[in-house]
């Protein structure tokens, strides 16, 4: 998680502000205010009440699972779109592959995506009654989002590449 922090978000906020200081400052700080409000919570929340364990036992667990949640979902979109409700319409609903024009779009919308699907499958093994140590609360749930981010990472870079190439078909 620490390396993501420090080799994606860096590169990702100056590239798509401008190139003034006060910017970069302005979104960095979007970015840290959407970790442990917007999204840790909504997180949180909803991960209660699709049945995480409830708990003074489990409160630890939940709370970096929605951190975690947050990082890979919401910090990226609130480092760069702010509070702009249309795009932020745009990066949550799934249309944004079919039509879209601008490779942020792919890079904010895909390993979100696949963080959500991927912690959602990694949920599966968790009611089986083999009583194995990894399917506690919330380590497959963690796996499967981690794992879902990179394949969203993978594919954003491949929407990206087949952007690029349509473009300039277009352009000969």
């Amino acid at each position: 998680m620490c390396l993501h922090l420090y080799t994606t978000y860096p590169r990702l906020i100056p590239q798509f502000t401008e190139s003034s200081s006060k910017k970069f400052l302005k979104a960095a700080a979007r970015g840290l205010l959407g970790l442990p409000i917007g999204g840790a919570f909504l997180n949180a929340f909803g991960a209660i009440v699709l049945g995480a364990p409830i708990g003074i036992k489990y409160w630890a667990a939940t709370t970096y699972w929605s951190l975690l949640m947050s990082l890979f979902t919401i910090v990226p979109a609130a480092c760069v779109f702010g509070a702009s409700k249309v795009n932020w319409q745009a990066v949550l609903s799934h249309s944004i592959y079919c039509g879209s024009t601008d490779a942020v779009d792919y890079m904010i919308s895909a390993p979100a995506h696949g963080a959500v699907i991927g912690a959602w499958l990694g949920a599966w093994p968790m009611p089986l009654d083999w009583e194995r140590p990894w399917q506690e609360w919330p380590i497959s749930v963690t796996y499967g989002s981690v794992a879902g981010h990179l394949i969203g990472m993978a594919i954003s870079l491949a929407l990206i590449v087949a952007h690029k190439r349509r473009g300039r078909a277009k352009a000969d």
